[in-house]
């Protein structure tokens, strides 16, 4: 009976390490935007980054993560299922013509530098 037991919490270990890696790996949250609130996109010169000025003067660089080339020259549509919300890691963006895919990577906010006061 000792054996089984050993086993059972062989198992039960392995299972607790592997539940705990996956916390480790996935992100609290996925910070997310509605396509409504964005007012323009600018796609980088390289392909690996996009803009998207918000309708509340955020500004946010995303880090695709991937390389999408062509969507400067021919444009993009996202890839929504459902929502109109545009997350982080999780989006899609297809560029138009080319056919190519990237996925969003990470977020990250531009802080804005105010405009220099006249006298």
């Amino acid at each position: 009976m000792r054996v089984g037991t050993e086993v059972q919490m062989k198992h039960l270990f392995s299972g607790l390490c592997l539940a705990s890696v996956a916390l480790l790996t996935t992100p609290a949250y996925a910070l997310c935007v509605s396509e409504q609130d964005i007012r323009d996109t600018k796609p980088s010169d390289d392909g690996k980054q996009i803009t998207l000025k918000m309708r509340d003067g955020r500004v946010l660089v995303n880090h695709l993560q991937g390389i999408c080339r062509d969507m400067r020259f021919t444009g993009f549509t996202w890839v929504l299922h459902g929502s109109h919300d545009i997350c982080e890691n999780q989006t899609v963006l297809h560029v138009l013509q080319s056919g190519q895919t990237c996925i969003l990577g990470r977020f990250e906010e531009v802080k804005v530098k105010p405009a220099p006061k006249t006298p």
